[in-house]
């Protein structure tokens, strides 16, 4: 699932760019006996299965012997909401652990003692993490320098600045009769910024009020 989404578009480019690295790691091979089990049923006798602390501390223990780790990510509903400033943020950091949730969850220990940050995309549950962890990467990686190819457009999408993206228009200047912005096409830069700047902050008042709050 992940290898899919890393090896096409912007992500496989900024691979072959040398401007990123991805290791997948899966946990069966740090599992325990001789079927690699990485799950148990709860204690407590809940329904569902939940994953074992010793194969996950076995892999994060292995990958921190390569190296060292800015953040050991946990993808979790419960997390702190992923916003476009914390894709700034872990843009910045050398080296990341995702840990991509399954089941019914984690053994709360690995939650306490190798998790250094969770991270939830969204008020909903997902059978696993993996969608989160690629979708989490794909945020970060865009707004590395040399990721884009022009890399003023990651810096006027959504979200930067806590504003919606203004409206965009291509060719042509007339469909149908409807007609692009005169301003946009009156070659006058100052006066185009400030309507964009205008029309950003109208359309996050209407469509996303909470953003200008956060201000």
């Amino acid at each position: 699932m992940i290898e899919g989404a890393i090896n096409c578009s912007i992500l496989k480019r900024a691979q072959e760019k040398g401007l990123v690295e991805f290791g997948l790691h899966n946990l069966r091979d740090y599992g325990i006996g001789k079927h690699r089990r990485v799950d148990d049923y709860p204690f407590g006798g809940e329904a569902g299965m939940v994953m074992q602390i010793e194969p996950v501390d076995n892999a994060i223990s292995y990958l921190k012997s390569q190296r060292d780790y800015d953040e050991v990510i946990f993808t979790s509903p419960d997390g702190e909401k992923f916003t476009q400033s914390i894709a700034n943020e872990l843009s910045l950091m050398k080296n990341i652990i995702i840990l991509c949730g399954h089941y019914k969850g984690i053994d709360f220990r690995i939650r306490e003692h190798l998790i250094t940050r969770e991270i939830s995309i969204g008020d909903f549950v997902l059978t696993g993490g993996e969608l989160a962890a690629a979708m989490i990467a794909d945020a970060v990686v865009r707004v590395i320098p040399g990721a884009i190819g022009d890399e003023q457009s990651a810096l006027s999408d959504s979200f930067q600045d806590n504003l919606l993206a203004p409206p965009v228009y291509t060719r042509p200047a007339e469909y149908k009769g409807w007609k692009v912005p005169d301003i946009l096409l009156s070659g006058h830069d100052r006066k185009i910024d400030e309507w964009r700047l205008e029309q950003s902050i109208e359309r996050t008042k209407k469509l996303r009020p909470d953003l200008l709050k956060e201000k």
